[in-house]
């Protein structure tokens, strides 16, 4: 049987899947279930990742989150696409393998234009993992000055391709931050106990955690969120059975948790401060459920691919914002795309407190003249 969606109707059931809004069957306690549920979650940049977190998990401040990662409930590394996520750490190393690979086709590439050799990305792995091991946990400039006392060049963008190449290896991992300092450590050690699913496994059940976790999705935005190709992306979600469902959004095939169907779908009307670079945006190809065409650029200047803060009201994009850090607190500029009225307005204010309280700073909002 497949039900047919509504756009509204459609929007809900992702805000749901996004764990935006209650969802039937997961009440995730910490980082460790959120980060499970998604599978991955991408943060390339740290503190919209924090966030990301920090706005699906209200009890929580910065600091627990910062904690949780220490505890090791999630690690990150480039699993995919070539970008940093935030992983279960027992599923980093099939994920590395079963998708984090396929951005290495492109690294001989890199390597010539930076003026690197193979031998050189293959020698940067080893002087790493000698110099991480037993426990050792190091800065990014300390990984660095090993390369460079090892004679590998790590000037204009060297440095950074050979960690990357390190990590998608699976030899090393990015360990949560020391202050403002990124840093290293060995994925062995960071995930001692990892899981080894079987190929057709790993497909299942990265198709199972991508569509709980966005749907309705289809097996193209599946292909695209991992860089798989659309056969082993039609291959995973077929894998996932009885766990996934079929619906029509606008006259196109779909996937929803099955959980979902019989969930009430209540009125869309949230209204969220998200971080740029979140899965509610980040997580698809066809972005016309939340995002206005026209508003396209002002989330991505020129397609640069840097994703701007958003504000989402009852699913929609309405907005960005841009956040700066003083002794003195948090000050957040709002910029609407469309108008808002002195209601929702004050709802955009409530949303930023909450995301004050989770840095543990006052907080000042300046909205456009």
């Amino acid at each position: 049987m497949t039900v047919n969606l509504g756009g509204r109707e459609a929007l809900a059931l992702r805000m749901t899947s996004l764990l935006l809004r209650p969802h039937p069957t997961a009440d995730p306690g910490g980082v460790a279930d959120v980060v499970e549920w998604f599978g991955a979650m991408q943060a390339q940049d740290l503190a919209s990742g924090m966030w990301s977190l920090g706005v699906r998990l209200p009890a929580l401040g910065h600091d627990d989150v910062h904690a949780a990662l220490e505890r090791r409930e999630a690690l990150r590394t480039w699993p995919m696409r070539g970008t940093v996520h935030l992983v279960p750490p027992r599923d980093a190393r099939w994920m590395l393998e079963l998708t984090g690979v396929r951005s290495l086709a492109a690294a001989a590439t890199r390597r010539a234009q930076l003026g690197l050799t193979e031998a050189d990305a293959d020698r940067a792995v080893d002087v790493l993992g000698a110099a991480l091991a037993g426990g050792t946990r190091l800065t990014r400039a300390r990984c660095l000055d090993a390369l460079e006392t090892a004679g590998i060049g790590t000037g204009g963008q060297r440095g950074y391709h050979l960690l990357w190449y390190a990590s998608v290896r699976g030899v090393t991992c990015l360990a949560p931050n020391v202050g403002t300092e990124q840093t290293f450590a060995l994925l062995d050690e960071w995930a001692p106990a990892p899981r080894r699913p079987e190929r057709d496994e790993a497909l299942a059940v990265l198709a199972q955690r991508y569509v709980r976790g966005h749907g309705p999705v289809t097996a193209r935005e599946f292909a695209g969120w991992t860089g798989l190709t659309l056969t082993d992306a039609r291959r995973g979600l077929a894998a996932a059975g009885d766990a996934l469902a079929t619906v029509r959004v606008d006259g196109e095939e779909a996937l929803v948790d099955a959980a979902l169907l019989d969930a009430p779908r209540e009125p869309v009307d949230d209204l969220l401060v998200l971080p740029g670079f979140d899965e509610y945006l980040l997580g698809f190809k066809d972005r016309s459920l939340m995002l206005d065409a026209a508003h396209r650029n002002a989330i991505v200047p020129g397609g640069n691919g840097v994703f701007q803060a958003t504000v989402v009201r009852g699913g929609r994009v309405v907005g960005t914002w841009k956040r700066s850090l003083d002794k003195a607190g948090v000050t957040v500029r709002v910029f609407p795309l469309v108008p808002l009225d002195r209601r929702s307005r004050d709802g955009v204010e409530g949303a930023l407190s909450r995301y004050a309280d989770f840095l543990a700073r006052p907080l000042r909002v300046v909205w456009p003249d």
